[in-house]
């Protein structure tokens, strides 16, 4: 069987089994591509009209349609089985110990000479980031490359999260310039910071429930913005936002990932002014608080409910 037609009966057989996609890839050909050419030992990256007619052995087609079966049998997202995730471009190592890394922040921060990228809110005086829930470590790897003169802290509440970022910082050479903390949000975390990076867990009490089976492999506590009872995916926010100017140095900002609980974050927060940067999913899955802002909304908080608004850089 030749390697082009194998993909395609791959892709056909996803597409079959309805199953979703988001964790790197958003079809089933595009995920077809990507585990055959794993499973061959073929870069990720391969021309496939360059690499020719192919023709593969039987051991070499069974072995892809096994882990084809795998992942329809499973349910697991494809990062799962193939121990590695790209962001931006870069590759991270992952396991079930930790979400598939896919955040929209990591666009702000790659994004170095574009018009919506994190620069026009930093300067000179940045010099300390902080990842906070910072999983597989991956939002850290990337300020600390995009910035060779900061120092970044990386946080997480799981010990098994910050296993899986260490195995990242190791495979980056970023030992050390990226320090590792175990903390349950504020907790653990001494000092302040410039810039605050937070890709919590945010998703709302009805957007859990209707969460397909790929997504529900993920750790939950990683995902379910609830945990503590809240029905709006807002409980860590709002432990996030209390007691963020405490770890603020003077213009510091703060960039948020919240995805599709845009809604929920204005209700939840009314009065606070936020922009909202442009992403490949639109203006909703992040947000930019300054130091400023949040020192604002603090100070009327209690002055009656205001609608959110718009900060330029």
């Amino acid at each position: 069987m030749q390697l082009r037609t194998l993909i395609d009966h791959s892709a056909a057989a996803l597409q079959a089994a309805d199953l979703s996609y988001g964790h790197g890839t958003t079809n089933a050909y595009d995920e077809a591509v990507w585990l055959v050419l794993w499973r061959l030992g073929l870069p990720l990256d391969s021309d496939l009209h360059a690499l020719g007619p192919n023709n593969l052995s039987p051991e070499q087609v069974q072995a892809v349609q096994a882990l084809i079966e795998q992942r329809i049998r499973t349910r697991q997202p494809a990062a799962y089985l193939t121990r590695e995730a790209w962001l931006q471009g870069v590759p991270f190592y992952v396991d079930e110990r930790v979400i598939v890394p896919r955040s929209f922040i990591a666009e702000l921060i790659a994004d170095a000479e574009g018009a919506e990228c994190l620069d026009p809110w930093l300067g000179e005086h940045t010099r300390r980031v902080l990842d906070l829930c910072t999983g597989n470590g991956s939002l850290a790897v990337l300020a600390a490359l995009a910035w060779p003169e900061v120092s970044v802290d990386a946080s997480d509440i799981s010990a098994d999260a910050l296993a899986v970022a260490r195995i990242n910082l190791e495979r980056h050479g970023l030992t050390q310039r990226v320090r590792l903390i175990q903390s349950d949000g504020w907790t653990g975390i001494d000092g302040r910071y410039d810039l605050i990076l937070c890709n919590p867990p945010y998703v709302s009490r009805a957007s859990m429930q209707a969460l397909p089976d790929e997504y529900r492999a993920e750790p939950q506590i990683a995902l379910d913005g609830g945990l503590q009872g809240g029905e709006d995916g807002m409980d860590f926010v709002r432990h996030l936002l209390r007691h963020a100017l405490a770890h603020m140095n003077d213009d510091a900002v703060l960039v948020l990932e919240i995805g599709n609980e845009r809604a929920h974050f204005e209700r939840a927060f009314p009065g606070l002014l936020a922009y909202w940067p442009p992403t490949t999913s639109g203006e909703g899955p992040v947000l930019i608080l300054t130091q400023q802002a949040l020192l604002d909304w603090q100070a009327q908080r209690h002055a009656g409910p205001q609608t959110a608004g718009q900060q330029q850089p």
